[in-house]
């Protein structure tokens, strides 16, 4: 998304009744009357859950786009980014021939609340090397093996801790800060 991204935070209600236990979060890639892509966050605070959705050109996202943590990491790692280099090409060409769509969409939404959390933290550089080493590196290993299942749900359960640690502290914090507005 480009950096004149609009951000609505709202009310949101799932109990029968309307009655309101949660918010919900819009980030839109531009003005929403006119095209965009989006991502919605949908925060159930009574559940401790969420549920996102990431449309682009008003279709849910269809698997193609980017490896945010990959990216992330790998921008830490080399002084030359290479958008094509080894990692990235073997962990693309895996998502699209073996992730279900349920977990790739589900990625597209919290992996760049992850990348910007981690983002914001001052050891960012020792977090991504840290996640390089756990996840990326172990998964790309694997996949060169032929380890399919191993680097699937390394990937994942790596992702979901990440999501853990950073999404849901960052979306509450959202959450908290639109409340108090109110």
């Amino acid at each position: 998304m480009s950096d004149d991204k609009i951000i609505k935070v709202t009310e949101y209600g799932s109990k029968k009744g309307n009655e309101k236990n949660g918010a919900k979060i819009d980030i839109y890639s531009n003005d929403p009357k006119n095209p965009h892509d989006s991502i919605h966050v949908k925060v159930d605070t009574d559940k401790k859950t969420f549920e996102v959705v990431t449309k682009v050109n008003g279709e849910k996202e269809s698997g193609s786009g980017g490896c945010f943590l990959t990216t992330a990491c790998m921008e830490h790692q080399k002084e030359l980014f290479d958008d094509n280099c080894e990692e990235l090409t073997i962990l693309r060409w895996f998502r699209d021939n073996f992730v279900d769509r349920e977990d790739i969409e589900h990625y597209y939404v919290t992996a760049p609340i992850i990348v910007d959390a981690i983002n914001q933290k001052e050891d960012s550089n020792q977090i991504y090397q840290i996640i390089y080493y756990i996840i990326v590196k172990a998964c790309v290993e694997a996949i060169k093996r032929g380890d399919y299942d191993f680097a699937y749900q390394r990937y994942k359960e790596g992702t979901l801790q990440l999501e853990e640690i950073y999404a849901r502290p960052a979306l509450e914090s959202k959450l908290v800060m639109t409340l108090k507005r109110k």
